[in-house]
């Protein structure tokens, strides 16, 4: 039967699996820890559903992507705007009449699609849905430190083979809801601080009871007059999953005790999707509070997106508002990832062009490497890192974490041994990078067994800052001690915006994708981190050891963290 058979037969062809196939079918469907299962949904209920339509021209827009981040091309800054990008990727008439007919014939209402057109989000019952996606049967789970509702098949699905050439995946039938993977440690014990207090206020220089603005910024060497002008239209992002919320009071109090040294914002400029009225969350808090007062007194948004159903991924909903605004903050952070192998190849794959859109039109786009170190996967009794995305896309720019030397003092910073970091075993090394990993792969005296990571792959982090020992005020109460790369990755993403303030105010574009500038300055205005490992697999072979920093650019720390004058330097010059 062919492949126009398939398409026009009986919506109970498709039903019996005739014509079908499986878009995810390595898709891995495990239930999280901490959620259960509260039964199968009832058939009424209704569904909303996220259709990736296969795009045109991915190929040319990886070009476009190159030569405008690029400062050696002639297209450098350059930037597509919305309408370009979905000029170049809108799926074909083909593929739009489609889906949209198969979809009519199944009963799916309220279809809303983005700009770009390469996303379908419908209602259906559970019971069109099941129907529609061959296979499927949806339950309700709960779980998170929220209590979340989320519906989800924990069978796969399939879809009528006639659409293989249209349709990436579904969206909101596996894939669960991201959680923070922040920290909390205990106060370091250092001989004669028994009974010592936190002071909010500078009190002797150099000396701290955990990391706070003032800490960062006497770290970092930026001064009061490090602060956006207020005269330009610049703003940054952060973005916020599974019920994570921020309360504006909480800022404010933040402020209040940590941000008496330099101009700052203590209201966020917009908040795109819904505040819940829930308590707030630490990592929102986190992200919202150092984003400000690193990138102090520049315009910030939120992106919230709480589930506003119980079948949407918080993320993808995060992927398709970038696909919807024409006018987006110039950088974003997201400290959010997954472990690689447990998403399938069609959702990675759809996901990283949808960053590479993002590079396209000039955004810098900033994840956390995550807090496992190299992390560990045990196949068939065989040990092997565990590398983490969107961490290792190639078209985002990593942030790993440090810790002081001293933890007590601003000194030198050394690797955070929960610093994410490794070699993507599903991206190859992007040509950028080339020469950055091969020195370090020929030059590390501690290389893991070569069996343990992929040698050609994506390596990440690219940058780092401090990780370890952050104070955060949450639902009114000050919380020291809060660590994860959730906590870096805001920082660098606010220096980044005080930059962006800079070039815009000399004329420039905003940085856009940072990574080929970055990695042919070969980090330059970085302090290079070279003492320390992250933690790994804890077996004998390799004693609990991932990667370790050393001169110049290595999988732990990147880069190294900011000099805020001469990242300036080094970025503002051509």
């Amino acid at each position: 039967m062919g492949p126009r058979a398939c398409l026009l037969g009986l919506l109970a062809l498709f039903v019996a699996g005739k014509c079908s196939y499986s878009p995810e079918p390595d898709q891995q469907w495990t239930l999280p820890p901490g959620w259960v299962s509260l039964g199968r949904a009832d058939p009424e209920e209704e569904l909303s559903l996220t259709f990736a339509l296969r795009q045109q021209n991915l190929e040319r827009l990886s070009e476009l992507v190159q030569a405008v981040s690029d400062p050696g091309s002639s297209r450098y800054g350059k930037y597509l705007t919305l309408e370009d990008v979905a000029e170049l990727v809108r799926p074909s008439p083909l593929t739009l009449h489609t889906v949209q007919k198969w979809l009519l014939a199944a009963g799916a209402r309220n279809c809303h699609s983005v700009t770009t057109q390469d996303f379908l989000t419908c209602w259906l019952s559970v019971r069109q849905a099941e129907l529609l996606l061959s296979g499927a049967e949806f339950h309700h789970y709960m779980g998170g430190p929220a209590e979340t509702h989320v519906v989800r098949s924990p069978r796969p699905y399939r879809l009528p083979k006639a659409l293989a050439s249209h349709v990436d995946f579904v969206g909101g039938l596996h894939r669960f809801p991201p959680t923070s993977t922040l920290r909390q440690r205990p106060k370091p014990q250092v001989p004669g601080t028994v009974g010592l207090h936190l002071r909010v206020t500078p009190g002797t220089v150099g000396l701290h009871l955990g990391v706070t603005p003032s800490v960062i910024r006497e770290r970092y060497n930026l001064t009061a007059q490090d602060v956006g002008s207020g005269m330009t239209n610049n703003s940054q992002a952060c973005a916020q999953f599974l019920e994570q919320y921020f309360h504006e009071s909480d800022l404010a109090e933040f402020m209040h005790l940590f941000g008496g040294s330099f101009a700052h914002q203590a209201s966020v400029a917009r908040v795109v999707g819904q505040q819940g009225r829930g308590q707030a969350g630490i990592e929102a808090s986190l992200d919202v509070e150092y984003l400000m007062s690193a990138g102090a007194n520049i315009s910030t948004w939120v992106y919230s997106s709480p589930g506003r159903h119980e079948s949407q991924e918080p993320f993808l909903q995060w992927l398709l508002l970038l696909s919807n605004e024409s006018a987006l903050p110039h950088v974003h952070t997201v400290s959010y990832g997954d472990d690689e192998d447990s998403l399938s190849s069609a959702y990675i794959q759809r996901v990283n062009t949808e960053l590479m859109k993002a590079a396209a039109r000039g955004l810098t786009v900033l994840f956390a490497s995550g807090d496992s170190g190299a992390g560990c996967w045990s196949v068939s009794g065989r040990h092997r890192f565990r590398p983490s995305f969107p961490a290792s896309s190639p078209y985002v720019t990593t942030v790993g974490g440090t810790s002081f030397q001293n933890p007590f003092r601003v000194t030198d910073e050394v690797v955070d041994y929960i610093s994410g970091g490794g070699f993507s075993n599903v991206f190859p090394r992007p040509s950028y990078q080339e020469e950055a990993v091969a020195q370090y792969l020929s030059s590390s005296p501690h290389l893991p067994p070569s069996s343990y990571f992929n040698a050609s792959g994506r390596a990440y982090p690219d940058v780092a800052a401090l990780s370890d020992g952050y104070w955060v005020v949450s639902n009114h109460v000050p919380i020291p001690w809060v660590s994860g790369t959730s906590a870096s990755t805001p920082v660098f993403g606010g220096l980044l915006s005080l930059i962006n303030e800079h070039r815009i105010l000399r004329g420039l574009p905003p940085l856009g994708f940072l990574n080929p500038r970055l990695y042919q300055k070969h980090g330059e205005g970085l302090f290079d981190v070279t003492r320390g490992c992250h933690e790994s697999c804890l077996n004998e072979e390799v004693e609990g050891q991932g990667f370790c920093s050393g001169p110049g650019w290595d999988p732990v720390t990147g880069w190294g963290t900011p000099n805020f004058p001469a990242l300036l330097k080094t970025l503002i010059n051509p």
